[in-house]
This record gives C-alpha cells, sequence and structure tokens, in this order.
C-alpha cells in the first residue's frame, strides 16, 4: 500500500463498509476530541492544517489516473472536515478556558451537522463536489466542515439564549 493510498483510506479506515464516510468521520470526531483532550486547542487547528494539506496531496496522487472519481474509501476527506467542523465549538470552550473532554453534545452536534452537509451537498458544498477533480474531492467536505462548525455554534448559542434562559 502507497502513502498517499494509506493517508487517503485514514489508515484503512475507509475500506469499512457500509458507509465508508460515516465511519470516516467517526473516527475523526473521537480521534479529534482526544487531541483537543490531551494535546490541546492549538494541537487540533495543527494537525486539522497538517490532514488538510496531506489530503489535497494524497487525493492528487490517488486520483492521477482517475479523473473525475471520488471513491468512497477515500476519507481524509472526511477527517480535514470534521476535524474543521470540531475547530468551532473547540475554539469556544478553549476560549473559555475549558480544559477536559469537549462537553456534550458539541462532538455529536459536529459530527451530525458534517454528515447532514457532507450527505445533502448544499450551495458551495454541491459545487465544489461537482468540480470532478481531486481537489473537489477535499474541497467539499471543507465547506462542509465550515457550514457545520457555524451550525454548531448556532444550534449551542440558540439553546443557551432560549433553553436556558426561559
Amino acid at each position: 500500500m502507497t502513502q498517499a493510498r494509506l493517508l487517503s483510506t485514514w489508515f484503512g479506515i475507509g475500506l469499512l463498509r457500509p458507509a465508508p464516510g460515516t465511519w470516516g468521520s467517526a473516527v475523526a470526531t473521537l480521534l479529534g476530541l482526544l487531541i483537543y483532550r490531551y494535546l490541546g486547542f492549538p494541537a487540533l487547528v495543527g494537525l486539522t492544517l497538517l490532514v488538510t494539506w496531506l489530503g489535497f496531496w494524497a487525493c492528487r496522487a490517488e486520483l492521477a489516473h482517475r479523473p473525475g472519481e471520488d471513491p468512497s474509501e477515500i476519507v481524509i476527506d472526511e477527517v480535514a472536515g470534521q476535524w474543521l467542523a470540531l475547530l468551532f465549538p473547540a475554539a469556544a470552550f478553549w476560549g473559555n478556558g475549558w480544559e477536559g473532554f469537549m462537553p456534550w453534545p458539541a462532538p455529536l452536534a459536529a459530527f451530525l451537522f458534517f454528515r447532514l452537509f457532507d450527505i445533502r451537498k448544499p450551495w458551495l458544498v454541491g459545487r465544489a463536489d461537482r468540480r470532478g477533480d481531486a481537489a473537489g474531492v477535499m474541497l467539499d467536505d471543507l465547506w462542509a466542515g465550515l457550514f457545520a462548525g457555524l451550525a454548531v455554534l448556532a444550534s449551542g448559542a440558540l439553546y443557551h439564549v432560549y433553553l436556558l434562559a426561559g
């Protein structure tokens, strides 16, 4: 197995069936929580940037001879997008001095919103997916991660304003 294949399948997670994208997102969520807990928010930021950069490289290498494909076993894009989604609640908790595991249900919300945007592919997510190139494989999940992170913050704010205040 080449390095690009190993990375693009996120060390074989993408070979799990059914729903390899969901497996990739679930593993990424758990790993992201551990990174945040034991290494801290700055490490999660740095590793998200690293995985994103490696994802663009791995996807380009894996798809060099298969233009237009987005094989389901490639899940490094889910890892990058899921970690991007986790950065939003992680930044909020870290900025408020929270140490330890990210409080529930923030990681679950990040996971569910990310999967929603990744599967439904609204607006810019779908546009990136329709590019039909290796960069599009990564970009659609990064857009989904951005929208998921914003949705987590918005839903958390609504919860605190309307349900806790009332």
